[in-house]
């Protein structure tokens, strides 16, 4: 077979083209090469001087020599912008639970007499006794995760009044939770018939009331009555 010019030696089929010529013509052979071969995208590459990561390219069995790589310019690659990080959110503060419960005991012992006094009912007296075992019955419910009249010992309010060494007579136990403030359970107790039966107990003459708050700052409530 007769050798092509500018060839450096006779075609045979599946030898790849290597040219001599300037950067023109090492284009050219290099579309001769690639096309048939299925390698369009990479031929149109070459052509838009995309950068070409290796010093030759295989596939199917093809190669493109050295020459053809270092006939086109790398592009150089535009720096990555770097994400913006996201601002986490700040969680609202928990509320937090008073330091003197006695206040808000002593409001709710306030509001209860005069809502007995307007119905024909006396007022009662704090009395430290009943206070004390208020006291208690909500730190237990709050440190056990409970709400019942029944202690987390199966004692009741009789038992509990008594144990704190109020012993004439126990005569009911109000309880909540949840209510922040002193009118807020109050008039809770007021909305509920029974509850309000307890606190328009004309027989009752004492009361101790007790709070206490749980980590969220959730209070519990208990309201003791005594004759």
């Amino acid at each position: 077979m007769r050798p092509m010019p500018g060839v450096s030696k006779p075609l045979t089929e599946g030898t790849p083209i290597v040219t001599r010529f300037a950067r023109r013509a090492t284009a050219i052979a290099a579309a001769l090469v690639v096309a048939p071969l299925g390698l369009t995208l990479a031929v149109a590459a070459v052509a838009s001087a995309a950068p070409v990561a290796v010093t030759t390219v295989q596939a199917a069995g093809a190669t493109l020599s050295a020459d053809l790589t270092a006939a086109t310019k790398a592009t150089p690659k535009k720096p990555k912008k770097k994400a913006k990080k996201k601002k986490k959110s700040t969680p609202a503060p928990t509320p937090a639970a008073p330091t003197d419960y006695s206040v808000l005991e002593n409001q709710v012992v306030t509001l209860t007499n005069n809502y007995r006094t307007a119905n024909g009912c006396g007022a009662l007296r704090i009395d430290s006794r009943l206070v004390t075992a208020a006291r208690a019955h909500s730190t237990d419910m709050v440190s056990k995760d409970f709400f019942s009249h029944t202690g987390s010992d199966g004692s009741n309010f009789v038992q509990r009044e008594a144990r704190a060494g109020y012993t004439t007579g126990a005569s009911a136990e109000n309880i909540a939770w949840g209510y922040r403030t002193p009118q807020d359970v109050v008039n809770a107790w007021i909305n509920s018939s029974g509850h309000r039966a307890n606190i328009l107990n004309c027989s009752s003459v004492a009361v101790g009331v007790g709070v206490a708050y749980k980590a969220d700052g959730t209070p519990y409530w208990t309201q003791d009555f005594g004759r």
